[in-house]
């Protein structure tokens, strides 16, 4: 791991000091257990998904330790106050989400089970405030009872105790539907409220003064290394960040801060150089709107301004490229700027198509949205002045699935970086796309140290890279060239020839299953 730290001179020191990159869980874990272990006051933060089953990596957690929960015990006993939010989600559209959210509930109940009879412990399970008007949830209906009918199937396939389970673990399903007297679950014919936005983030903040932040979650599953040789279905690329300055401390006061301003009950605190948010709240009376109503899109604008200002290569590397106004962003300055270039890291497929035999509506529009904003870029930027990339592993695959690409099993991309010519850069656990930009909670940074912005491009993109790679890939001026040479060569080359991870990503793939859903809001996914 990289660590830099402020030069003499440097205009934007204030807003990040230290600055360390770390790629994939296998650096990101430990570095938020040394972190816990570090803690001497307070620790403040907000996940999407935070396990604590999940097994501790470093070797200092484990002297105390197998898992997240006794790391939670014992920052405890030591006198840490701890404050955790955790994203919950609609009970009919993300069942399985919920009840992760419940799981947590419950583990952190045996947490305080366990520690001292004064620790102080603070847990949320959040559900985002915003609802769906009335007209929505009657054209929405009949996917809602679809999934319902999925549920209802679900749980004749379950044994007795995990029925048991499943209804302690989905209490928001409780009061919309009931057991009968044969033990079958009964939903009414009746609307359902739709939740269309989540506290998407990941970030925590140590004593006021460091903040982690990023793409990644806490669980077994997002763990991988940078090698990634597991089977594709465990593969789990992301990028994390820890920072200190005032960043810090603007990512406690949003901690402090989001759940009121999502409710209407208060304003987000003012927007700090460094530190980038998107949020939205409920409407108070729109019957007509699928949408929540966008309060702050300071990650979308940030990247608007930093397109804007692009004269040279931009990189972008993210989970989903489905943002329209930034795809036509992108092909406006291609068309100003002849000397600019794109590269765009993404997954061979989204997991819901790549992991699943039926990739379901969402997935298919969402293939739709990306082959849309893909569209404008190869036809602004062509193929001379644009690569479009995925990565794979370097062995043999027989899958004629979408979880392989190129004869070789895909890695799942799930970070979100994006960096300017070597002046900006931005980290944050927004995709590029609606729902990140407009809809929900999504927090990150704003890399503007060239010092800073020159590390994360030799940690972000010398990880897809041979080794020995030499200093003409991260170059401005000559890495797309030796970018484009690469790709090419590794995408007619068998895999075990190939040099570092990535292929051509497969367009024609996607656009197989690609449906648009005339009236559906681009934000949905």
């Amino acid at each position: 791991m990289n660590q830099i730290t402020p030069t003499q001179g440097d205009i934007s020191a204030d807003a990040i000091e230290d600055l360390t990159v770390l790629i994939t869980a296998e650096e990101a874990y430990p570095a938020l257990e040394r972190a816990f272990l570090q803690a001497q006051t307070e620790i403040s933060a907000c996940f999407r998904v935070f396990d604590l089953r999940t097994r501790l990596r470093s070797a200092e957690a484990r002297k105390i330790g197998a898992t997240w929960f006794d790391l939670f015990v014992h920052t405890l006993d030591r006198g840490v106050s701890i404050r955790l939010v955790v994203s919950d989600f609609d009970p009919i559209a993300a069942v399985h989400l919920h009840r992760l959210a419940w799981q947590t509930q419950r583990q952190i109940a045996a947490v305080r089970e366990m520690a001292r009879p004064d620790a102080q412990l603070a847990f949320t399970v959040a559900l985002h405030d915003a609802k769906s008007g009335v007209l929505p949830r009657v054209l929405f209906y009949p996917l809602v009872r679809m999934k319902i009918r999925e549920m209802v199937d679900r749980w004749c396939h379950m044994s007795k105790d995990e029925r048991e389970r499943f209804r302690v673990e989905t209490p928001r399903l409780r009061s919309l539907c009931r057991v009968d007297a044969r033990d079958q679950l009964c939903f009414p014919l009746r609307l359902m409220d739709l939740h269309p936005a989540t506290h998407h983030q990941k970030l925590a903040v140590f004593d006021r003064r460091e903040v982690y932040i990023g793409g990644l979650d806490l669980n077994e599953r997002r763990y991988d290394t940078r090698q990634h040789r597991q089977e594709p279905n465990q593969t789990w690329h992301d990028v994390q960040v820890m920072a200190t300055g005032p960043v810090a401390q603007a990512a406690q006061a949003h901690l402090e801060g989001f759940l009121a301003a999502v409710a209407r009950k208060s304003a987000p605190p003012a927007q700090v150089p460094g530190f980038l948010r998107t949020l939205s709240r409920r409407r108070l009376s729109a019957p007509m709107r699928l949408s929540p109503h966008t309060l702050l899109r300071e990650i979308e604008a940030a990247h608007m301004r930093a397109v804007a200002k692009a004269e040279r290569l931009i990189y972008l590397e993210t989970q989903y490229f489905r943002h329209v106004p930034l795809a036509r962003a992108l092909a406006r300055r291609a068309r100003q700027c002849p000397d600019l270039r794109l590269i765009l890291v993404l997954p061979a497929a989204p997991e819901e198509v790549a992991f699943s035999s039926d990739p379901g509506l969402d997935g298919r529009f969402g293939e739709h949205q990306q082959a849309r904003a893909l569209a404008y870029l190869k036809a602004a930027f062509g193929p001379e002045r644009l690569v479009i990339a995925s990565p794979v592993q370097p062995r043999a695959s027989d899958s004629a699935a979408r979880d392989a690409l190129e004869g070789a099993p895909m890695v799942y991309v799930h970070s979100k970086v994006s960096i300017f010519d070597e002046a900006e850069a931005i980290v944050s656990s927004a995709n590029l796309n609606g729902r990140s930009m407009r809809w929900d909670t999504e927090a990150g940074l704003h890399v503007t140290r060239r010092d800073q912005v020159a590390d994360l491009r030799a940690k972000v993109m010398g990880c897809w890279l041979p080794e020995g790679a030499g200093a003409s890939f991260l170059d401005i001026e000559t890495g797309f060239d030796a970018w484009a040479r690469m790709v090419a060569s590794n995408s007619v080359l068998p895999p075990q020839h190939r040099e570092g991870f990535l292929v051509d990503y497969d367009s024609d793939a996607a656009r197989a299953i690609a449906m648009p859903l005339p009236g559906m809001p681009d934000e949905v996914v």
